[in-house]
């Protein structure tokens, strides 16, 4: 179905009454307000709901492995606070099974909070409770590994690198990721060369940075072509032109201040099923701010309407359903 749009399944209500919920709260994500997201989720469910219990957790915990025991134990909702390696981290248990996930940010970026429409902030997410709907969202898969924003290649996971580096010594911000991406960029050495087969296709390319995006709202946030492709339940893409650092930090400049321009920045691939093969073969993978060594070649696909997700609603009183 790589030619179709996927046809959007309809939100539903949630009852949040009968609901037996469990919140994971990851107290070493970006912002370090672990503390305060923990009370203030007791103060605003623990009269609301079926059941509630708040686990605690930090930093390299296996988060996958709790949200899978709380899928064990019945439990309907799981509320996943963090950034969004902690949201895909849960979300890799709950993807494909009757248990719904709610999303509380608490990193850096917060992309796939930011692309549900349930805020960036606390106070924003604590409102999807107030008329809560489910949703069934798309997912990606690579190898078998779930991701909810993107996939990449090549100087990213670099990237990553360096910025756990600086964190520790400037602290966590913005202007620190930033920052860290064009020391990345100016150390890079070598290009990467990818084969991508996707739609009966074959394409060649020698890029110094490629990635597959899921999330729509990070594509327009940095001026990218794709996020209406996403939507209809794509994935994206983008293969970098350049192939050295200084034409890759000119890129990055104008991805920035939102000038790329896809034909001199990006080639653009859409499809929801990509077969990419890289030279080296062993990569290291940068997938939703985690990384991870994985060996060509790479299978991508949307795994559709796989993870059953709470957005806000319309205010009691003016619910559809």
């Amino acid at each position: 179905m790589n030619d179709q749009t996927v046809p959007a399944i309809d939100e539903q209500a949630f009852d949040l009454s009968r609901a037996r919920v469990r919140a994971i709260v990851n107290m070493g994500s970006g912002r370090g307000a672990g503390g305060d997201i923990a009370d203030r989720l007791d103060r605003a469910l623990r009269a609301r709901v079926a059941a509630l219990d708040i686990r605690s957790t930090e930093k390299g915990a296996d988060l996958t492995g709790m949200a899978e025991e709380a899928v064990a134990d019945g439990i309907d909702l799981i509320i996943a606070a963090g950034g969004d390696g902690t949201q895909a981290a849960i979300a890799s248990a709950i993807a494909g099974t009757d248990t719904a996930m709610a999303v509380i940010p608490g990193g850096t970026f917060n992309y796939f909070a930011r692309d549900l429409g349930s805020g960036e902030t606390l106070d924003e997410a604590l409102r999807i409770f107030d008329a809560p709907r489910l949703r069934h969202v798309h997912v990606g898969d690579v190898n078998g590994m779930l991701f909810l924003n993107n996939i990449s290649f090549g100087a990213y996971p670099e990237i990553l690198r360096r910025r756990e580096s600086i964190y520790r010594r400037w602290g966590r911000s913005r202007v620190a990721a930033y920052w860290s991406a064009v020391v990345a960029l100016w150390s890079l050495r070598h290009p990467l060369t990818l084969t991508v087969r996707t739609d009966g296709q074959t394409r060649s390319f020698t890029t110094a940075l490629a990635f597959v995006a899921k999330s729509a709202f990070q594509l327009e946030t940095f001026g990218l072509e794709g996020a209406d492709r996403v939507r209809e339940g794509h994935l994206a893409l983008l293969v970098a032109r350049a192939q050295r650092p200084g034409p890759l930090i000119r890129a990055a400049l104008r991805l920035a201040f939102g000038k790329t321009a896809r034909y001199s920045d990006f080639d653009l691939i859409c499809a929801d099923d990509m077969h990419i093969k890289a030279t080296p073969a062993h990569e290291y993978i940068a997938h939703d701010g985690e990384k991870t060594w994985m060996d060509s070649p790479f299978h991508v696909r949307v795994r559709h309407h796989a993870l059953k997700v709470l957005v806000p609603g319309k205010p009691t009183g003016q619910d559809r359903a």
